[in-house]
């Protein structure tokens, strides 16, 4: 008897609030380029009343992934804290409307902090640069966590910025107990390499114990296994992790599966804006995995899915996902 969810996401719940600045810009404001920075919401407010017109959307990297896998027909869920506020309506509204379940409780309009957003400013170049406000995000606690609904997951994918909060990795583990209790499996995203460098021995000690597909880009890995050579940091991980699915951005991905290595090229595309494109990277490759395609078509399937997100402004696909898999011959 197949379970009710395919996949239920732990992670972030922001607002995207998307903008093309100058590099200029972001020296002039102090933002460093490339990688995500976790800011107050006073900082939140100063960047927003300087950047030009914006485009707004839900985001948060798990719940970008889940959109995605929501929109090619899997069963899925999401897990985070937004407050009664505008955008936490925006949020909730977005994800359930891709077809995903969400039924966290609302924090009180009266909590201090507000529903997350991220500043995201893409440069010339296509880089994006956050700064991300996580809000009542960050307030994710056990409590918060369904165990029935754990339960009923095939897999759960935790989202490692997650770790960035004072009751996360306790949440976590309750998430996780429920899960693999009831013979469900583990996913984990390390995110961003300044994110491992911040909770390395607690990645380490989940991944080794817990975490069943291991997703990642290249700067992650190395951070991760603190090895500048790639190919010797991907052995690391695969000697721990059953399946290590690692993205090296215009070459595609490397997946790791029972000590076999498989390239995924990735496919041409004109790069505008490469927010995301791990998150449906991730949708991707969990399509192929869900039913039942071999590594390297999942693995290409993860790369179709994130050569459609940089294609354009934002992390959620404008196009039918599985239409382009078809066009690819992949499905």
């Amino acid at each position: 008897m197949s379970k009710k969810y395919q996949v239920v996401g732990i992670g972030n719940a922001v607002v995207d609030v998307l903008s093309h600045v100058e590099d200029e810009f972001l020296v002039k404001n102090g933002i460093e380029k490339g990688i995500m920075t976790l800011i107050d919401l006073e900082r939140a407010a100063a960047i927003y009343e300087k950047i030009g017109p914006s485009i707004e959307i839900s985001g948060g990297s798990a719940a970008n992934t889940i959109a995605g896998l929501a929109q090619l027909g899997a069963r899925t869920a999401y897990v985070s804290k937004v407050k009664d506020d505008q955008l936490g309506a925006i949020f909730t509204h977005d994800m359930r409307a891709q077809g995903a379940t969400y039924e966290v409780p609302l924090a009180d309009a009266g909590h201090e902090a507000e529903t997350g957003r991220c500043m995201v400013m893409v440069s010339p170049d296509a880089e994006r640069s956050m700064n991300t406000y996580l809000g009542v995000s960050e307030f994710l606690t056990p409590d918060d966590i369904d165990e029935a609904m754990m339960a009923e997951a095939d897999w759960i994918y935790l989202e490692g910025y997650r770790f960035d909060g004072p009751e996360s990795h306790a949440a976590f583990a309750k998430a996780i107990a429920a899960c693999k209790g009831a013979g469900g499996r583990v996913s984990l995203t390390l995110s961003d390499p300044f994110c491992v460098e911040r909770h390395r021995d607690a990645f380490r000690d989940m991944i080794r114990d817990h975490v069943d597909l291991l997703f990642c880009n290249e700067h992650e890995m190395r951070a991760m296994y603190e090895d500048e050579d790639l190919s010797v940091a991907l052995r690391l991980a695969a000697d721990e992790v059953d399946t290590v699915a690692c993205t090296v951005g215009a070459d595609g991905a490397y997946i790791w599966r029972d000590g076999i290595e498989v390239h995924a090229p990735a496919d041409p595309a004109r790069i505008v804006d490469v927010t995301g494109a791990g998150d449906l990277f991730a949708a991707g490759f969990f399509y192929g995995e869900l039913n039942g395609y071999d590594t390297l078509t999942t693995g290409r399937m993860g790369c179709v899915a994130a050569g459609e997100i940089i294609s354009h402004i934002g992390a959620r696909p404008e196009a039918d996902l599985k239409a382009l898999f078809a066009k690819y011959e992949l499905i």
